[in-house]
């Protein structure tokens, strides 16, 4: 799914040369409003991105062109690994930081120069991730930032992320489904990564692009955020908002940022609310392959409010019914509210997290920290996929009796995915 941009441009700027990042970054006039500094109890002018980075932004390590060409074989095709507006992500291999040890997995996302986004938003994921420090936030080993012969070279090296997407499980037929239990994990961190954004720095960040490609898995299924690029600050004192003009992605965002570019922490919670069904359902925010009544997910689903018979109707046929029905419902409830058209009615981050630490608490885990080795189950080998069907071959005719008695469309869709997925 594509980033739009609504107001386009008519004059072209210049690509910068920048050989050194520090000698790029862009001075910003001090902020009047003050904030309450949680660490010491006093109050004092907040710090933006690009002066928080100054002090910290050494911890990254600058990498030269040629040894990223050498970690990823000259940017071979077949060690892509993904693909957005800003160009390609690459696996790679690269010494460790500390030049001891066995070679490091990274992912190395290499700037394309006719991409979506560009060097502003290159430099701002850069001071950005140079600054924060979360479990659930993707980290940034370093970077690279060259001039030569073959053009502006703009590079990000990523720890690598072994279990890709929530995208790529959600969707992707390829990869196993995600059991109930892992998804509310996943949901968990991902909510936890953003209430550190919203609630937890120095200066209030917006992430403005949060979706199911961006949250991205390791080998345990914890969630990290990814793609800063278009993060932005928050408002400081009595702004109520920050004007901006309207990026992200069809599907995602908040529908009064989309009308009057008035970007909010809140914007980041309509997001969520779109992601927290993409979760239930197992369909994409917009799938255009779809009948055109099914084909935006957030209006297909209020026709299965969480307290109707119905409901269980949307819930996605890869879970083989296998969740507590009364916990989907919550979560249901809890996307509603992220999805309320006022956004001031919509629930602070922290608010969503503890909502899911009950959620997961209701499905069977007591101990939150119990569920970290929860994983998908892979699929089954061939052979033993066509010992199932036959199994269930004389249940053939009992089911379809069943499907066919008069009941809508999607049962009968649910039961035909459900009944090929065997």
């Amino acid at each position: 799914m594509n980033c739009f941009n609504i107001f386009n441009s008519k004059t072209k700027k210049k690509s910068k040369s920048s050989p050194e990042l520090r000698e790029q970054q862009q001075t910003q006039s001090s902020k009047q409003a003050t904030r309450l500094v949680k660490s010491t109890g006093s109050i004092s002018s907040p710090r933006s991105i690009p002066e928080l980075y100054r002090e910290k932004g050494h911890n990254l390590k600058k990498f030269s062109f040629s040894e990223l060409r050498i970690a990823t074989n000259n940017f071979n095709r077949m060690l892509k690994i993904g693909e957005g507006g800003f160009g390609s992500v690459y696996k790679g291999s690269i010494k460790p930081v500390s030049g001891e040890g066995d070679p490091l997995v990274v992912a190395i996302k290499k700037l394309n120069r006719n991409s979506l986004q560009g060097h502003k938003e290159w430099l701002a994921e850069v001071q950005f991730l140079g600054v924060v420090d979360h479990p659930n936030l993707v980290k940034l080993l370093g970077y690279c930032s060259a001039d030569g012969e073959r053009g502006i070279q703009r590079l990000l090296v990523y720890e690598y992320m072994p279990n890709k997407s929530l995208e790529a499980h959600l969707f992707g037929r390829a990869l196993p489904p995600i059991p109930w239990i892992t998804r509310l994990k996943i949901l968990l961190s991902a909510a936890e990564g953003l209430t550190y954004l919203h609630e937890g720095l120095e200066i209030q960040v917006i992430f403005r692009d949060f979706k199911s490609s961006n949250v991205l898995l390791d080998e345990n299924f914890n969630a990290k955020l990814s793609d800063f690029g278009l993060a932005r600050e928050g408002p400081q004192g009595d702004r109520s908002h920050v004007s901006t003009m309207p990026v992200g992605t069809y599907g995602y965002a908040a529908p009064e940022y989309v009308e009057t570019g008035h970007l909010k922490s809140n914007s980041d919670l309509w997001s969520f609310g779109v992601v927290l069904y993409e979760i239930l359902t197992g369909r994409r925010a917009i799938d255009r392959n779809l009948p055109q009544s099914e084909q935006k997910l957030i209006e297909w689903v209020k026709q299965y409010p969480a307290d109707s018979k119905r409901f269980r109707m949307i819930m996605d046929p890869r879970l083989n019914n296998q969740y507590p029905l009364d916990t989907a419902r919550k979560v249901a409830k809890l996307a509603d509210s992220c999805l309320k058209k006022n956004p001031e009615e919509r629930p602070p981050m922290s608010r969503i997290v503890e909502i899911l630490q009950d959620a997961i608490r209701e499905s069977g885990n007591g101990n939150i920290s119990e569920i970290t080795s929860v994983a998908p189950s892979p699929l089954p080998e061939p052979s033993t996929r066509r010992a199932v069907t036959l199994n269930i071959g004389d249940m053939r005719f009992f089911l379809l009796a069943e499907v066919a008695s008069g009941i809508t469309r999607d049962v009968k869709v649910n039961f035909y995915l459900l009944f090929y997925s065997l």
